[in-house]
Parts: structure tokens; sequence; C-alpha cells
């Protein structure tokens, strides 16, 4: 399995380069939306969909996988998910907190539809995990 980056190998990267990343839209069969409130830039202090950053050499599937473990701890697979759409995220702030320069994320959404809501534990990346009611 791919390992992350050093900040130092990341750094250039998410200073020059579009990030291309997974968002879970976990559902419960209510509709409701699992987010959770990030404690990380660029978008610390928000509550938002769990997702993460595809390594070099890394697969979507087995991203998808890894990101759900990580910051869920679930064990979901990409066949479990039906495709959402490709979205972009342009953010003025970067992890580093550094000035000069945003981020840009080419995210691609994969939803799935849990058959309740379990019971989770926030990650480092997140202070809290809500289930959010969709209004239509």
């Amino acid at each position: 399995m791919p390992t992350p980056l050093s900040d130092e190998q990341f750094r250039p990267i998410v200073r020059y380069s579009p990030l291309i990343s997974i968002d879970l839209l976990i559902r419960d069969e209510r509709r409701y939306l699992l987010l959770g409130m990030r404690n990380n830039e660029p978008v610390r202090g928000t509550y938002f969909v769990p997702g993460g950053c595809i390594r070099k050499d890394e697969t979507i599937a087995t991203a998808f996988a890894r990101i759900a473990s990580e910051e869920i701890a679930l064990d979901l697979s990409v066949e479990q998910a039906r495709f959402a759409g490709i979205f972009e995220q342009m953010y003025p702030a970067n992890r580093f907190s550094e000035p000069g320069y945003g981020t840009h994320y080419v995210a691609l959404a994969y939803q799935v539809t849990l058959p309740g809501q379990p019971t989770l534990a926030p990650d480092s990346q997140h202070r809290d995990l809500i289930w959010m009611q969709r209004y239509d």
C-alpha cells in the first residue's frame, strides 16, 4: 500500500497542483448525511463530508476503502457505492496554514446508503460527527 507523503514532499504538490480526492457521501435510509467538523485546513471549523486524497499508485477502490476506514472506521468498498459526480473545490487556505496559496481539489464523490446510523467516533481530523437531515 502506498505510504503518505511527508509534509515536505506534499507541500509543493498542494501549492502547484490540483489534488485528486474522494468525498464520501454517507447517508442513512432516511437520507440523513454524515458530516464531520474539520480540525484541519482548508475547511477547519466547518462541517464537511469525510474524504481524502488518492495517493500515487493507489487505485480508486483501494483509496475509497482506506479513506472510509481511516476517517469513519467503516469497512466499505467502492462496489457498495454509487458514483455521484466530479466536483471541483478551491479554497484560499492550505493544510499547512501558509500564506500565499490555497488548495485545489478535484473530488470524486461516491454515495453509500447505510441501513441505519452506526455509532462512529471522530478521528484526528474531526472534532465531531453528526447526521444532518436533508431539506428539499
